[in-house]
């Protein structure tokens, strides 16, 4: 059984609401096997009105680059992983008997070509170039998930920082704005982690806030939740 806990008191409302959620999974994060996909899908369907998965594979591009990777290389990893995550879901997908798999999930592609999702990336960058503690914060938790991929002992470099920021980046908006993305009242977004970052911005502590009807929820399965 999984359990959802609200990250602040903000996000409690949008997780009551049950119109949307948004699922997010890692392009390179050995958790999201087809069985836990499967879960958390039949956890959305049974308490959500709609669901999207959220898999940021194009902007792992600039993950891999951080790490040593040459561009081209970058992108033929970062799209083979993709595919293969987004391959996972749709299975699982299938699987429930969801209809058209595809249109549950939020890729690199299907955001390129969403209007709101770029306007709000737009914002993201615009904030990072303009507000320095908000670019602090950014690339604190970019260092974060660097220091997950380095080797032992290894500190990410200013450089390494700078360039792999663009993939937090590219996280933001639907962090803040989900609903205009995908065109709901309200939305959550699962992730079964909690970063540090996230929790300034849902507290308000930030520049850039979310809107009152998004929320986020730290998704575990009962025996592991806070």
């Amino acid at each position: 059984m999984l359990l959802p806990t609200p990250l602040t008191e903000h996000c409690a409302a949008p997780l009551r609401s049950g119109r949307h959620v948004c699922v997010g999974v890692s392009p390179f994060n050995s958790y999201f096997t087809v069985d836990r996909i499967t879960a958390l899908a039949r956890w959305a369907m049974r308490e959500f009105e709609r669901f999207h998965f959220f898999v940021p594979d194009r902007a792992a591009v600039h993950t891999l680059e951080a790490l040593g990777y040459d561009p081209a290389r970058a992108r033929l990893k970062a799209r083979r992983q993709g595919q293969y995550v987004v391959n996972k879901i749709c299975r699982a997908l299938r699987d429930l008997d969801v209809p058209c798999p595809a249109d549950h999930v939020l890729d690199g592609e299907a955001l390129a070509a969403n209007p709101c999702y770029q306007a709000l990336l737009a914002q993201a960058h615009g904030l990072f170039a303009a507000d320095g503690e908000f670019a602090g914060q950014c690339l604190e938790a970019t260092r974060w998930v660097l220091d997950r991929r380095l080797p032992d002992g290894a500190a990410p470099t200013g450089t390494q920082l700078r360039q792999a920021v663009r993939y937090f980046l590219a996280e933001l908006p639907m962090f803040v704005d989900t609903p205009a993305v995908v065109g709901a009242d309200s939305s959550v977004f699962a992730y079964h982690q909690r970063v540090g970052f996230l929790e300034l911005l849902y507290a308000r502590e930030l520049a850039w806030r979310p809107r009152p009807e998004q929320g986020f929820v730290v998704l575990r399965p009962s025996d592991e939740a806070e």
